[in-house]
C-alpha cells in the first residue's frame, strides 16, 4: 500500500528512533503560513526544505531549529543573493501534500533540492539529521557539508 498525502502524518513517527522504525529512503537525483514555491518555478538555486506535519514533537522542532541555524550561520550571503533558500513546509496542507510523494517522505525530513534553469535536477533527503539531532556541532557540520556540495552544483 502506498501512503499518500496527509495520511503519512496521521500517526506521528517522531523522536530519535524514527529513523530506526521507518524504512530508509535512498538519496535521489518558515512558518506554516509561509508560501511554498515549487522548485520548478525558481531560477537556478538550492532549496533547503524542512518538511513537517501538524503534529510537531520537541525533536522535530529541534531538527528545524538546528537546520535553520546551520544554513543561516554559514550561508547568509547565498541566502541574501537567492542562490539558497530555506523553506519550512507543512505537508498536511492540501497545496503541499504532493511533496510526500515527490520525495518519498515517511516522517519529518530535511531535503535539499538543486534547481537549474527552473527544473529540479537533483535532491537528497538528509536522513542523518535524526542521528545527529542531539549533537549541535555534528548536526551543523553534516547539514553545512551537504549544502556546500549542492551549491557546487550551481557552478
Amino acid at each position: 500500500a502506498v501512503v499518500v498525502g496527509a495520511q503519512m502524518f496521521s500517526r506521528p513517527v517522531c523522536g530519535v528512533d524514527a529513523a530506526v522504525r521507518a524504512p530508509a529512503i535512498p538519496s535521489g537525483g518558515g512558518a506554516a503560513a509561509e508560501a511554498v514555491v515549487p522548485p520548478m518555478s525558481l531560477p537556478s538555486r538550492v532549496v533547503v526544505y524542512y518538511f513537517h506535519g501538524n503534529y510537531r514533537c520537541p525533536t522535530c522542532t529541534r531538527i528545524e531549529k538546528l537546520s535553520r541555524e546551520a544554513v543561516e550561520s554559514s550561508y547568509a550571503g547565498e541566502l541574501k543573493s537567492g542562490a539558497l533558500a530555506f523553506q519550512s513546509v507543512n505537508v498536511e496542507r492540501p497545496d503541499t501534500e504532493h511533496f510526500v510523494q515527490d520525495y518519498g517522505l515517511y516522517t519529518k525530513a530535511l531535503v535539499l533540492s538543486l534547481v537549474k534553469d527552473g527544473k529540479e535536477v537533483r535532491y537528497k533527503n538528509l536522513d542523518k539529521v535524526w542521528e545527529y539531532v542531539r549533537d549541535r556541532d555534528r548536526f551543523h557540520a553534516y547539514v553545512q557539508g551537504e549544502v556546500a556540495q549542492f551549491l557546487e552544483g550551481l557552478k
